[in-house]
């Protein structure tokens, strides 16, 4: 079980924090107050609805729900190729009913969650590792004896849930989660990305009928506020303090305003601009190095009796412009429901792009999905000027609507009637990726990808980063996002950029001197610009790394010493979040078997303190508060509608197909009831709540709580 503990000082920076965060429930009240949203207050004891405090209807229907508000703070410390982040989710119970609420999230997909605190009022419940079927029987237990309890689940590996226990009427429960997840690096270019709010999924009817298919749907879907109604919700705050170990250039945030000042000790301290934003899309921030950047990076952790290893190399660009052997181009393009809006306007434009950039001794197709599926030629045609044409005029009459059954797309797009032809084959593939049948795409790509090569473009604000990126690591490409229809013209030429030079292909590592596990196993094809990043486990004191490849037919070596390795805090469980994902990814692939695989996830779970599929982070109070035979209420907190998304196209819009879940529907995800509550009511009583906000602020100030 989990343990409570008295509070001990802590440093004022993460006091600070969670009084922020405490800070933003209290002025989310008041914005939620003086907001034009249709509300009702919770029910009297007589059943009466009262005027003032939002109310969602459960998924299935029911008796309506006092609302939990959610306000989210972000602390993330980059130092050199590691992001270390701490989120702090301040749940509070607007009702006058005890509740539990679920919550569900996205994260990095390369995320290795750790740590779990529960903090009530000055108490501390600190989160434990366990197998997952374990960790739920504790939090159900404890929630039913009305003991506060919190669990972390993992529903994929980019999106996860957190539950909520027995949060007292009015009371405000804070949840802080922690993880590490690597700096992405490509061509000069770090990226940091802090994904915010989950797209809602397309469930494939066939997936439900499954063992386990309507669970799992179950689990990657929640209520959707319609903004038309209640504006955007749950707001977010970030702090980024970057060490980057270089001198910085290009410090920009392509999707968010933001404000930077330097740090003390050398670095840049990045916050939002505006303080706050509503979680509707990801927040992406971009740097590079001001000198010559080392084309090697080499990074050492101690941890037990092993040694952990992170190389990220970058081998040398092929900048010989000799011609580029003739192509087979399949564009796949999503017009599908989730796609309306600027997704589509995006697709549309990274598609007519690329067709630009076809040459004569090109072949090429186009394949549109969504609930069904048109290939624009029966086979593959050269690249003529009308034949280029037509492909513009079809993908300019493209529009969003239906389901996104995407398998068929990409079975169609993996067939190759001519694999002897010696044409370079790649298949282009733009979508935001919002389904839940992940594994059939993935294990499709590695049962039928032949020799083609798969480039998966992101588009939209909250594009399922796991699954794009998994798809271009099995089908030996890459991924490229695109969150705004600004930036298409840039992305679009990187990539095709890319796709002309020669590929370092034939990668081989090998530590000499040592005996080292080493992941990835398989290693992939790089472009230009794209590091190799390879993980070791081992005695590694000495001995030398050694990659070595083929860089346009040219055999390239290079040898590295492991002594130059600098101190890398995380590296360990780096390694084990890279470990788990092989694992998964052969799983899905048949190369082993579910039940091997499951204990192997568990193994690593459990040793490294890791949520994962098969492993959960739980906190449990020893001591009940909820009296007994106190209501108690369960609610999920419900999502905002990801940026650019098409509102009317959305909410208007029945289920494309017969017997699939859409997830959002607004019959089965958030009702909300009208008032006849007048404007000035709603702003006095506004104006209430946040001074009363502030006089707590300054209350807690006084009593300097100490918490971790």
């Amino acid at each position: 079980m989990s343990r409570s503990f008295a509070p001990t000082p802590l440093p004022a920076s993460r006091r600070a924090a969670i009084l922020v965060a405490l800070l933003f429930l209290l002025s989310l009240a008041a914005v939620a107050a003086v907001s034009s949203v249709r509300a009702a207050d919770p029910p009297d004891d007589d059943g009466d609805i009262r005027a003032g405090t939002l109310m969602l209807q459960p998924r299935g229907g029911g008796a309506a729900l006092a609302a939990v508000r959610l306000g989210t703070h972000f602390e993330v410390r980059v130092s050199g190729p590691i992001a270390r982040t701490r989120v702090v989710q301040a749940f509070r119970n607007a009702g006058r009913d005890w509740a539990s609420a679920t919550y569900l999230y996205p994260l990095p997909e390369d995320a290795a969650v750790d740590s779990l605190r529960m903090v009530v009022g000055q108490r501390v419940i600190v989160g434990e590792i366990r197998r997952r079927a374990e960790a739920a029987e504790l939090y159900q237990r404890a929630e039913a004896e009305g003991r506060k309890a919190a669990l972390v689940e993992e529903q994929r590996p980019n999106m996860f849930t957190n539950r909520v226990a027995n949060i007292a009427p009015g009371e405000t429960v804070l949840i802080e989660i922690e993880y590490q997840a690597p700096v992405s690096v490509r061509g000069g270019d770090h990226m940091l990305r802090l994904p915010l709010v989950v797209g809602p999924r397309y469930v494939p009817p066939r997936t439900l009928a499954a063992t386990g298919g309507r669970a799992d749907a179950e689990a990657v879907t929640a209520p959707l506020l319609d903004p038309r109604a209640a504006g955007p919700q749950n707001p977010v705050s970030i702090e980024i303090h970057l060490q980057p170990g270089f001198p910085l250039a290009n410090l920009a945030s392509p999707y968010h305003r933001i404000r930077s000042e330097p740090a003390p000790g050398g670095g840049r301290v990045v916050r939002l601009a505006d303080g706050e934003v509503p979680a509707d899309r990801d927040f992406e921030l971009r740097w590079r190095s001001a000198a010559a950047e080392p084309s090697v990076g080499l990074f050492r952790e101690r941890l037990g009796r092993s040694d952990y290893l992170l190389a990220m190399l970058t081998p040398p660009v092929d900048d010989r412009r000799r011609p580029a052997p003739p192509r087979e181009m399949i564009f796949v393009i999503d017009n599908s429901g989730s796609m309306a809006g600027e997704s589509m306007e995006q697709a549309r434009a990274s598609l007519l792009h690329a067709l630009g950039t076809l040459r004569p001794a090109d072949r090429f197709n186009v394949i549109r999905f969504d609930d069904t599926m048109t290939m624009l030629f029966e086979a593959p045609v050269a690249a003529t000027r009308a034949q280029v044409a037509l492909a513009m005029r079809f993908t300019d009459s493209l529009e969003a609507e239906g389901g996104t059954e995407m398998l068929p797309a990409l079975r169609a797009a993996l067939a190759d009637a001519t694999p002897g032809d010696g044409r370079v084959r790649q298949l282009v593939f733009m979508t935001d990726g919002s389904v839940s049948n992940e594994h059939e795409m993935i294990e499709a790509i590695g049962r039928s990808r032949g020799r083609s090569r798969v480039f998966m473009i992101g588009i939209g604000a909250a594009p399922n980063s796991f699954l794009m990126s998994r798809m271009a690591e099995v089908g030996r490409g890459s991924y490229v996002p695109i969150g705004d229809t600004a930036e298409v013209g840039a992305r679009m030429a990187e990539l095709l950029d890319r796709l002309t030079r020669p590929a370092v292909t034939g990668l081989e590592v090998r530590i000499a001197g040592a005996n080292a596990e080493l992941t990835p196993r398989q290693l992939p094809d790089l472009y230009a610009g794209e590091p190799l990043v390879v993980l070791a486990r081992g005695e590694l004191g000495g001995g030398t790394l050694e990659v070595r490849g083929r860089i346009g037919g040219v055999e390239w070596r290079r040898s590295i010493a492991l002594a130059d390795a600098a101190d890398g805090p995380g590296v360990a469980r780096g390694w084990a979040r890279r470990r788990i994902g092989e694992v998964e990814l052969a799983v899905m692939l048949g190369d082993l078997d579910q039940s091997r695989g499951a204990d192997a996830i568990a193994g690593l779970g459990l040793a490294f303190g890791l949520v994962s599929r098969e492993t959960s982070l739980v906190a449990v109070d020893r001591t009940p508060s909820r009296p007994s035979g106190a209501r108690l209420t369960r609610a999920d907190i419900p999502l905002n509608l990801p940026a650019g998304w098409d509102v009317e196209a959305w909410f208007a819009a029945a289920p494309a197909t017969a017997g699939a879940v859409r997830p959002g529907d607004p019959a089965a995800a958030l009702a909300l009831p009208q008032t006849g509550t007048d404007a000035a009511a709603l702003v006095r009583g506004g104006a209430a709540l946040l001074l009363l906000g502030l006089a707590g602020l300054a209350l807690l100030r006084r009593r300097r709580p100490a918490w971790a």
